[in-house]
């Protein structure tokens, strides 16, 4: 049941990023770890720059493919999801990386497929 369209997350890709941006700060994020606060600012400047530049409704210039960003986004959720063991985080620090990062996990996941238009025409 995949549902989640490439309008729907092109939609979503401008909130996300700035949440990554705020949330540290809102959250005092970085307790356990400094890492937990900037790994969240460095994804969400990324992610910002990256959804300027992927080919889908809301991108600017439109350079990159929009499987690639899927990709991208792919990796940020898994890095999300191993990032507070690796970095020993804790608390807070550890659950706004699990919790992201399974949020990711399951937009990418839930992307529907764009169909191929299959009927053939021809205008004289």
């Amino acid at each position: 049941m995949r549902f989640i369209t490439k309008q729907i997350h092109a939609y979503l890709d401008y909130p996300v990023a700035l949440a990554l941006l705020i949330l540290p700060f809102l959250l005092d994020l970085g307790h356990s770890n400094p890492v937990a606060f900037y790994l969240s600012i460095t994804v969400g400047a990324a992610a910002l720059f990256l959804t300027i530049i992927t080919n889908h409704q809301t991108g600017v210039l439109k350079f990159i493919p929009y499987q690639v960003h899927l990709m991208v986004d792919f990796a940020v959720a898994i890095v999300f999801i191993l990032a507070p063991f690796i970095f020993s985080f804790e608390g807070l620090d550890a659950y706004f990386y699990w919790i992201n990062g399974a949020a990711v996990l399951m937009v990418v996941s839930l992307h529907k497929p764009e169909t191929q238009n299959s009927s053939f025409s021809v205008s004289i």
